[in-house]
């Protein structure tokens, strides 16, 4: 059974994201290592959301429940958030609904700035780790690589392909009200990593010409002479001539004494946990626009996604639940299939044929398994996968087990 905890821009406070940023991802690699029906995990954490993905092996009735409090109480433990306030920050997908969730969140359609192109690349990192660190299971990979092909249709299919819209950018909107030349502004970047590198091209892509870089973890030279820049030693030195400072690192945390009061700067933190202390924007001269403020500006209506990119979604869904039921199915069919093949093969093989029989003969199995392992997944989209299992005893004697229900439309979205 799939279950995904959400915690997002629409429903939890940037602080809820921060603690569950820091401290939720070693809960859920305990539940996997710790609770019997936690089989998998893959945690999701970007500045906009934090997600936990499980895959729960839990055959008791109402089982999900109990799991999904055992979730909630490892987190809320884990970030020092209070289980009650974690409760009513935290909405519940189980089965379809979190495959659906995903779909949508990987296309960019659940974004603060829907359509934005760097949420896929987190998706797949987020599958990475979770394979690096061995929490991963068969259903969750299947799971994550539908979405990734999913998000391509629907960057290949509709509107959305071409928008590259991304936070930084619309955050560099939002603050070009500020600038008045990007050209004759002098930009720090704080960070050295992937995000790091997305905000220099688009800092870039407005006019800016004069970017440094500072990295609090000693990296600032070696991405300097990658990109182009500047590198910087000196933060204060360095902030005290700045017109622009934006932060995009998890490794530093700019505090309001790095400023000159009364030196006009503008401080874009994009930074989850924060990069930058609340208190800065306190400091004379110095305006803060963070994710906060962000969020609260974020002009979703214009950036609201096609009606296809949302039925793309669905039918995704659909067919990833459709699978799951036609599998058994298929592979019943398979099996008895290239069981005949094989014994086909050992008696040819007896009989001196060779590579090229076998070649055929597998080839064979392959074209006449082909169509109705297809028409088997059309009837489970169309629910009519009953037809297909009794089509495979009365027709090949085989008895196929049906795939554990799901509780999908017990599922209420928030957690009461």
């Amino acid at each position: 059974m799939l279950l995904c905890l959400t915690a997002n821009h629409r429903n939890a406070s940037l602080e809820v994201l921060e603690r569950l940023s820091q401290g939720a991802p070693t809960a859920t690699r305990a539940l996997v290592d710790d609770e019997l029906f936690v089989a998998g995990a893959v945690v999701l954490a970007t500045c906009n959301r934090f997600e936990a993905y499980l895959d729960i092996d839990e055959p008791l009735t109402g089982g999900e429940a109990v799991a999904v409090e055992s979730v909630v109480e490892a987190m809320a433990e884990a970030s020092d958030i209070p289980v009650d306030l974690l409760r009513s920050s935290v909405a519940v997908h189980q089965g379809p609904d979190a495959a659906a969730h995903l779909f949508a969140v990987t296309s960019g359609l659940e974004s603060v700035v829907v359509g934005e192109d760097e949420i896929s690349g987190q998706v797949r990192r987020a599958l990475d780790t979770a394979r690096a660190e061995g929490t991963t299971s068969g259903e969750l990979e299947r799971l994550f690589q539908k979405a990734t092909h999913t998000s391509r249709g629907i960057r290949n299919r509709t509107g959305l392909r071409g928008t590259h819209r991304s936070l930084v950018r619309f955050a560099l909107e939002l603050a070009s009200s500020r600038i008045a030349d990007w050209s004759a502004a002098r930009v720090i970047i704080v960070g050295t990593g992937r995000y790091a590198s997305r905000t220099v091209e688009a800092v870039r892509a407005r006019g800016a010409a004069d970017i440094r870089v500072f990295s609090p973890s000693g990296r600032a030279s070696a991405f300097a002479a990658k990109h182009g820049l500047v590198p910087v030693e000196d933060f204060g030195v360095a902030a005290a001539d700045a017109d622009v400072v934006i932060t995009c690192t998890a490794d530093a945390v700019v505090h309001a004494d790095a400023f000159t009061p009364g030196h006009r700067v503008l401080v874009i933190d994009l930074g989850l946990p924060r990069n930058v202390d609340p208190a800065v924007g306190r400091v004379d001269g110095v305006e803060l626009l963070d994710l906060e403020t962000i969020r609260l500006h974020a002009p979703l209506d214009e950036f609201s996604a096609h009606s296809d990119a949302r039925a793309i979604v669905g039918d995704a869904a659909t067919e990833f639940a459709a699978d799951r039921e036609a599998g058994p199915a298929i592979t019943a069919l398979r099996s008895e299939v290239l069981g005949i093949v094989e014994s086909e093969i050992a008696r040819a093989r007896a009989r001196g044929a060779g590579d090229e029989t076998e070649a055929a003969l597998r080839h064979l199995a392959g074209v006449l398994l082909h169509r109705p392992s297809v028409r088997i997944r059309e009837l489970a989209v169309e629910g009519r996968i009953d037809e297909a299992r009794r089509a495979l005893e009365t027709l090949h004697g085989l008895t196929v087990e049906e795939t554990a229900p799901t509780a999908g439309d017990a599922w209420s979205p928030r957690i009461a």
